[in-house]
């Protein structure tokens, strides 16, 4: 029997030393991920949570978050954004704690005189007014402002009258010659 407790105790000392190197490689493990993981409330993840969002839907998260329904804006952000339950859960909370305006997506640029759409109608009337000598003319507009009026004049003065009278027929309620003639009196 004694020839058997010397093997006995090193099988037992074999199967300590295993279990305690498997735990300290575990621990390890563990502590190479956690900090590549960013903080759940910072507030570059606000900023990125709140550009996913459409204004209607940063206004209806912010309601439900100043409500105190979380679940619901969580629900809310899950939906719109296609992100996971986590992810949704730790922008919400991040859009909690740093509370951000909404910005409009940054629109590319490029001419609008290409575009088929619409023009923006804004709430206050642009006035534009030209005059060489005695002779005045004015436009007035609520689908003007400062800057489709500044592509106008440089449209106008690098020699594109047809298309500067173009801008500005499609940005006003004027006739293409009403346009011309506008065109013709800005400043060299």
């Amino acid at each position: 029997m004694e020839s058997l407790l010397i093997p006995f105790l090193i099988l037992v000392a074999v199967a300590v030393a295993v279990v305690l190197a498997a735990r300290a490689l575990s621990r390890r493990r563990a502590t190479v991920r956690e900090p590549a993981k960013p903080p759940v409330e910072s507030a570059e993840l606000a900023r990125e949570a709140a550009a996913k969002l459409s204004e209607d839907e940063h206004r209806r998260l912010y309601a439900l978050i100043a409500q105190g329904q979380a679940m619901a804006a969580i629900k809310l952000y899950y939906e719109v954004s296609g992100e996971g339950l986590r992810a949704s859960r730790d922008a919400v909370a991040a859009l909690a704690a740093h509370p951000q305006p909404f910005r409009p997506p940054a629109q590319e640029t490029s001419e609008p005189e290409d575009d088929d759409e619409p023009p923006q109608r804004f709430p206050y009337r642009y006035r534009a007014i030209a005059s060489k000598g005695d002779v005045t003319r004015e436009v007035s507009s609520n689908m003007l402002n400062d800057e489709i009026y500044g592509r106008i004049r440089t449209l106008a003065k690098s020699g594109n009258i047809e298309a500067a009278a173009t801008a500005l027929t499609r940005h006003s309620d004027i006739t293409m010659k009403q346009a011309r003639e506008f065109i013709a009196l800005l400043d060299d």
